[in-house]
């Protein structure tokens, strides 16, 4: 899941409107790895998690439907859970 979760936070950062991934609060929304986290995305067997922050230029439905839309080839059958934790 390790390579999972890296691909999917490249895919993420390339969305216009994402500034980055959050960890979400107290950084619960990660994967972890053997001396590396990726922060902002946590993958489980039925779901995927994704913290993000955002610009506000657009409506935030959008911009969590579009992220999940980049995201689909990658999750497979899972569930993906958008969480926007934060605004510039």
């Amino acid at each position: 899941m390790s390579a999972l979760a890296q691909q999917i936070a490249t895919r993420v950062r390339e969305c216009p409107n994402v500034v980055g991934l959050s960890g979400g609060p107290f950084g619960a929304v990660a994967t972890y790895l053997p001396g590396e986290t990726v922060s902002g995305v946590a993958v489980r067997d039925d779901e995927v998690e994704i913290a993000i922050v955002v610009t506000g230029d657009r409506p935030l439905p959008e911009v969590a439907n579009q992220v999940r839309d980049a995201v689909a080839p990658l999750t497979g059958k899972r569930a993906v859970n958008i969480h926007i934790g934060g605004l510039t």
